[in-house]
Parts: C-alpha cells; structure tokens; sequence
C-alpha cells in the first residue's frame, strides 16, 4: 500500500476501544483501520507501570508491521501509562491518546463542579493529576475523583445491563450526583458502552439534566487533524475502506463484540504478542 492508503492501527486492552473505533469509523469513513483488544493480557490496572510500558510498545510494533501509517492508543490506562515513550520509539509516527475529557466538561459544567469516572491507575496517574490541576487553575472546576474497580471488566465480561454492572453504577454515580456534580467525564474508553444505562440511572434519579462527556470524538478530530497536516488521508473516492480484528485472547469474542456493541462483521485474527518478562496471559508467572 502507498502511505496514504494504508491502515490505521487503533489497541486497547480489550473492546473498550470500539467507542472510539466508532468516533474514528463516523469521522474517518474512507480509512482502512486495524483494531487490537489485547484481552489476553487485561487488564492493564493491575499491572506494575513499567510492564505496561514494555507492552504498549510490543503493540505498537505489531501493529506497525502490519503497516500502519498512524497509531491510536485507545485506553486511558495505557495513554497515562506509555504514550510518552510510544511517541518516543517512533519518532514523526501520528499518535494519538485518550486521556479524560476534563478540559471539555469543565466548559459544560454550570456548578463548577465534575464528576470523573476512571480507573485507579488513570486517576493515580500524574499525567492526569498534572491535567487536573492545570484545568482546576485555568476554569475554577472542581473534579470529584470516583474510582470505578471492576466496571471495565464487566463491560468486558459483556454485562452491558445487568443487574451487577447496574448495581456498579449507581454505588460510583450517586455520591458523585449527591455531591454536586452536575456533568460527569467516562474517563475509561469501556464507560460510554454502557451510557444508556448511565443515562436511565440519571434519569432514575431526577437528574437527565447531567452532561456526559465522552472523549472518543476528540479522539477521531485529533487523528484526522494528524493525518491531514502530514499528507496521510486516504482519497474520499478511493475503493471501499476495510476493517481487521486482532485479539490475543478468543477471536469468537472478539466478533461478537463487533456485532453486538457495533453491528460489524469484520474479519478477527487471534495473534500472540510476546509478553513482558515473567508475565504470560496477563498473570506474572
């Protein structure tokens, strides 16, 4: 393939990413894409930093050899975590990480007053500190922190709404409603898969009038600007754009998250990415 006709690579650390892989297909109609849900190694939260660095990168080169012309790192654990040195060991390389909408949702705010659902690892990290404070200094907002343990894996588990995750919801949202906040960031690419239940709980709760702020469209606007200024946008008349699943766990998974969360079809390889040292399946060994 020519530059421009080649794919882009997009990862998360399982089908998380699909809301964005959803913003960039809605954005990007004409790109080929390549999506990587390295389930066999979720999840990424638990993990010590340095593994998740290492893992990033043995991504990013997988998904380079199979041509990829730009990257986007679709989890907020692993932008938090590794894009610093992803961009480093490929210099000139478009990439493109999420990180909590806090600088969007402080606009929207009308009490100053945010709630941000993430992950812990996300939460503690101090790219996301250092982003918090400035925006605090910069707008006044006030970011009520909620840790969300076990609400990505559930929507990985697909328990889209069940009665567990809906359980999950409202022990994160309501301290958060009770507190305030009158717009909420879904700091975790998985958290938008379950907005209708988020929304039917808002609405639950007399309080449809919350914002929801979901970064995946900032996401597909950053990449496109990329692509752009670097010459790398694939021609609108071209030949019809085409989709390929990677997972490093269940390939049959992986499809039903494509028909399920995005009524895809795509074709869905399973590949093996060499694991950090002394971590197979995403458990130290």
């Amino acid at each position: 393939m020519t530059l421009p006709d080649a794919p882009v690579g997009i990862f998360d650390s399982g089908v998380g990413g699909l809301s964005v892989l959803r913003h960039i297909q809605a954005q990007l109609p004409h790109e080929h894409l390549l999506y990587l849900a390295d389930t066999g190694f979720a999840p990424y939260g638990d993990k010590p930093e340095p593994v998740v660095v290492e893992r990033v990168l043995a991504i990013g080169d997988f998904l380079l050899a199979q041509g990829a012309k730009a990257l986007v790192v679709a989890c907020n654990t692993a932008t938090v975590a590794a894009v610093r040195e992803l961009r480093t060991a490929h210099p000139g390389l478009p990439i493109v990480g999420v990180e909590p909408g806090l600088k969007p949702a402080a606009s929207l705010s009308r009490t100053g007053k945010v709630g941000v659902l993430a992950t812990e690892r996300t939460l503690n990290g101090a790219k996301f500190l250092q982003l918090r404070d400035q925006i605090h200094l910069d707008s006044g907002a006030e970011f009520l922190l909620q840790p969300c343990v076990g609400l990505a894996d559930q929507i990985e588990f697909g328990e889209l709404d069940s009665t567990a995750t809906g359980a999950m919801l409202q022990r994160f949202i309501h301290p958060l409603l009770a507190q305030g906040a009158d717009t909420l960031v879904l700091g975790c690419t998985h958290y938008p898969l379950v907005r209708a239940s988020i929304e039917r709980l808002l609405n639950d709760a007399g309080r449809s009038d919350v914002m929801l702020v979901d970064t995946g469209d900032a996401v597909a606007r950053q990449l496109a600007r990329l692509l752009a200024a670097g010459g790398l946008l694939r021609a609108a008349h071209a030949s019809p754009a085409l989709l390929s699943g990677y997972t490093s766990a269940s390939a049959t998974a992986l499809g039903a998250a494509f028909r399920s969360l995005l009524g895809i079809e795509p074709p869905v390889h399973e590949v093996t990415i060499a694991a950090p040292n002394g971590w197979s399946n995403g458990r130290q060994i």
